[in-house]
Formats: structure tokens, C-alpha cells, sequence
């Protein structure tokens, strides 16, 4: 892989996980502890609905969101790699300084 791909792959990677933290930290924080009074006047199976987001539903969000970056990871893999594999980097020739 060239310098301009792998930059390209981990300004990729890096997007993805900080996306995929704000997420995180929007319904992890933000739903669970900012905003949970605004949300518990709705009742979701007689449960407030702020209470059952930062007991279970930051959880199933969490867990959603890996299985989120581990799709988008494949996908990136996969486009770099085809990429690498239609070009194939120069290795650079090595010399035995044991040859007589």
C-alpha cells in the first residue's frame, strides 16, 4: 500500500470510530443523564423512558455500534486491500554479501 492509501484508509478509520463516538456519547450522556427528566414523562412498558435508556438502552446502542464498526471496517478493508493487490508494492532488492 502507498503512502496516499494508507493515509486514506486510517483518515477513514479515523472518522468512523469518531462518528461512531459521538454517537456513543450523545445517548450514553446525553440521553441518559441530560436530558433523562424530559424523557421520563414517556412511559415505554410502564418503564420511564429516561430511566430504561441509561439502564438498557445505551447498552443495546453500544453493542449495535460494534457491530456497526466491525461492517464498515470490513468494507474499508476490503476496498484498500483490492486496491493494494492491483498494485503491488516494490519491494527493494536485497543483496547477499555472501555470494562469492
Amino acid at each position: 500500500m502507498n503512502q496516499n492509501n494508507r493515509r486514506a484508509y486510517w483518515r477513514s478509520n479515523t472518522s468512523l470510530i469518531r462518528n461512531l463516538l459521538i454517537i456513543w456519547a450523545v445517548v450514553s450522556l446525553g440521553l441518559s443523564i441530560l436530558l433523562v427528566q424530559p424523557l421520563n414523562a414517556v412511559k415505554l412498558g410502564g418503564v420511564p423512558l429516561g430511566f430504561w435508556i441509561a439502564q438498557q438502552g445505551s447498552i443495546y446502542v453500544f453493542v449495535a455500534l460494534i457491530f456497526v464498526y466491525a461492517y464498515q471496517m470490513d468494507k474499508l478493508d476490503r476496498k484498500y486491500l483490492r486496491n493494494n493487490a492491483a498494485q503491488p508494492e516494490q519491494q527493494p532488492e536485497t543483496t547477499d554479501l555472501h555470494q562469492p
